[in-house]
């Protein structure tokens, strides 16, 4: 039978090549080259997403064939200062007090662990199962393309076992849906004024985190803070002007640290050093956010005030954080926004927003009153993403069969919950007509930020829960 220990390595293997959302060409390389020299039957679509077929241990041919699924791709992001780039970088975890953790970035467990023993689970000889399909999708983060791009005949299967749950004594039996958007907002340059200083406005240290699991958990958005204190800062120093604002590491994640270039006539430099001493933003537990200030080289432009002026007053006025809670499900998030990152490009800031709820009309008016204040201050808005929400019935027959292997294997009952974060489940039930998907997975913590870890022990649990279903299916 296929250990732990070989999932690890399929999942350091894994973590070796690059996967950001929107480039996971060479991991999908590596998953293709993998089932190929299994001898494996697999295809592979237009959007990178891959099906890996495996006929039925002997006896069991007669079994319905059972669809793993898992994405590949992972939201990259480092610790400020760091050099990295996940185009070209590895991941490099280490294990410490029984937990999986990466230094100085994301670790890609979320979803790549459930990859990896999905993928374990195609190339063991051991394992008791009927017919299996592995469904491994891409931009699972960052708009779900892939899911979305699916042919309704990719899979056969109508009974999924879907690896991308986060903590492993939970089935997830519902999802919120999710509105990703884009607004680009024109940027006119002018020429910086001779004898001003230039000063880098930082805002380092937020936790940052899921911006579904974690946006109800008060913490701080750098978007937000910085568009405040650049404001704070030009009352404060008439004469700022900003030449860059870049705040956020991903779309899909709470933003926590933020930076812009600002200049001054050298009569107020003073005064917006000592300005910027006075400012302090709430501490998030044991984290520091912190506010510096620092020289920095001249840039010969910067932006127009009125564009500047447009951005924030925008940001300003867009919700962030929970919008509603839910009162049918008490302590859940039903209504959600997060502003992910704001880029200065060559002639527009480049923001997201990702709104969430499990009411879809809900969530499409919120990201279209979004959109409408954006283009209340000139900019132009593209739907990214708009998912439906997903439930699964949490009394079937495929559920309680989920739950009692929990309970003959591990002891316990698995508590049966819905979440707010987005999964590609509200596609598959439009695609493949009839599926009944049960998550399930190891527990992660803080996915999406630099403090995301795993708990080993539960990669254990999981497993040993799957095989067994697998067998039981069989």
């Amino acid at each position: 039978m296929i250990t732990t220990e070989i999932i690890y390595q399929l999942f350091k293997e894994l973590n070796g090549v690059p996967r950001p959302s929107w480039h996971e060409e060479k991991a999908v390389d590596w998953l293709c080259q993998k089932a190929k020299s299994a001898g494996l039957e697999f295809e592979r679509d237009a959007h990178n997403c891959v099906v890996i077929r495996k006929e039925a241990t002997p006896g069991h041919e007669a079994a319905e064939t059972i669809v793993l699924h898992a994405h590949i791709d992972m939201v990259c992001v480092a610790e400020k200062g760091k050099a990295f780039d996940p185009l070209t970088d590895s991941i490099e975890a280490y294990v410490e007090n029984g937990w999986m953790k990466a230094r100085g970035t994301s670790l890609g467990a979320d979803n790549g662990i459930g990859l990896c023993m999905a993928l374990g689970m195609m190339l063991s000889d051991n394992v008791v199962h009927g017919p299996l399909e592995l469904l491994v999708t891409t931009n699972e983060e960052d708009g779900m393309t892939g899911a979305q791009h699916l042919s309704e005949h990719f899979v056969k299967g109508r009974k999924m076992i879907d690896l991308d749950s986060e903590d492993y004594d939970v089935i997830t039996v519902g999802a919120a849906g999710a509105y990703l958007q884009t607004a680009s907002l024109p940027i006119v340059w002018s020429d910086a004024p001779e004898s001003y200083e230039f000063f880098s406005l930082n805002i380092a240290g937020g936790l940052g985190g899921h911006s579904g699991v974690d946006i109800g958990k008060g913490r701080m958005s750098a978007v937000k803070e910085i568009c405040r204190l650049l404001q704070g800062a030009q009352t404060a120093c008439p004469s700022l002007c900003v030449a860059r604002i870049h705040a956020g590491e991903a779309n899909a994640s709470i933003p926590a640290n933020a930076e812009a270039v600002v200049a001054v006539a050298q009569a107020e430099a003073k005064t917006l050093i000592d300005w910027t001493k006075q400012q302090h933003i709430e501490t998030e537990g044991d984290h520091q956010v912190t506010i510096t200030l620092d020289a920095s080289p001249s840039l010969p432009h910067i932006i127009n005030n009125e564009c500047i002026q447009s951005l924030l007053q925008a940001v300003g006025e867009i919700p962030f954080g929970v919008i509603t809670m839910s009162e049918t499900l008490p302590g859940t998030v039903e209504t959600s926004n997060n502003i992910g990152v704001i880029r200065t490009e060559d002639d527009h800031f480049h923001v997201t927003t990702h709104s969430r709820s499990f009411i879809y009309d809900t969530m499409v008016q919120l990201g279209e009153r979004i959109a409408s204040i954006f283009q209340a201050h000139g900019a132009s808005t593209q739907v990214v993403m708009s998912t439906p929400a997903w439930e699964e019935n949490p009394e079937s027959d495929y559920m309680h069969l989920v739950e009692q292997t929990f309970e003959d294997v591990l002891g316990i009952r698995p508590r049966k919950v819905e979440m707010h974060f987005v999964m590609e489940m509200g596609y598959f039930v439009q695609k493949f007509q009839g599926i009944q998907i049960i998550p399930i997975g190891p527990r992660i913590i803080e996915p999406h930020s630099t403090s995301e870890r795993i708990e080993l022990s539960t990669i254990d649990n999981i497993y040993k829960v799957l095989v067994e279903l697998l067998k039981r299916l069989a």
